[in-house]
């Protein structure tokens, strides 16, 4: 389903920020790799940042057992995840048309529980992956056990909405010539160098840029 494809996911406000392309939903959870996720429980409305990957067309979770908010999602209970990357500060010649650049993707519907430590360890493996190429082959796989402990959820990305920001500056016809400067200011995160542990065995560094094109520290 493309994203903006039911009523609560289709944009009613600033509409034309409005993307239906899961081209672009894919892009922004591959990105950001953090979802905060909404739910409402005994103690109400609640949100809980978590690290969220994408496996083809679902999200996946992870936590301990006897994680509060694992035992609620388990249950099947609606929420929502939210998923943001904030690009650039938009500075305008008055304080009032001040804004931003962002590239924000929502998830709505419930999770089911990955009950097979297989698929467990395969999604796990490939979140592994993702974040650092050639990792699940450098380090010690998961046994038995740690697979047994760990719950993982998944959520299909069936109901979705994606809201990109990239506006230029829009000014006052008045304000044109007021002597501010008006422009971009492009906010950005870099990854790496990768900072070894002081008690680290392996003499030189794995390369893990791969997955972070644009990104890795020059």
């Amino acid at each position: 389903m493309e994203p903006g494809a039911t009523n609560r996911t289709t944009l009613k406000k600033a509409a034309h920020k409005a993307v239906e392309d899961s081209a672009a939903l894919h892009a922004i959870i591959d990105e950001v790799k953090i979802a905060h996720v909404a739910f409402s429980d005994h103690r109400g409305p609640t949100v809980i940042p978590m690290l969220a990957w994408r496996v083809g067309d679902s999200v996946y979770i992870h936590g301990a057992r006897n994680s509060q908010l694992i035992r609620h999602l388990k249950k099947g209970e609606p929420c929502c995840l939210t998923f943001t990357i904030f690009d650039a500060w938009v500075l305008a010649r008055s304080a009032f048309h001040h804004s931003a650049h962002y590239r924000c993707a929502m998830v709505f519907g419930q999770f089911e529980t990955v009950e097979d430590n297989a698929t467990k360890f395969e999604v796990l493996d490939a979140f592994l992956e993702q974040i650092a190429p050639g990792r699940g082959t450098e380090a010690r796989p998961s046994n038995e056990k740690e697979l047994t402990a760990t719950e993982v959820l998944r959520i299909p990305l069936t109901e979705t909405s994606v809201k990109i920001g990239r506006h230029g500056v829009n000014d006052d016809k008045e304000d044109m010539d007021l002597p501010v400067w008006a422009g971009i200011m492009p906010f950005r995160t870099v990854v790496g160098p990768l900072e070894p542990t002081a008690d680290n065995q392996v003499e030189n560094a794995p390369d893990y840029s791969a997955a972070y094109p644009g990104r890795w520290y020059e």
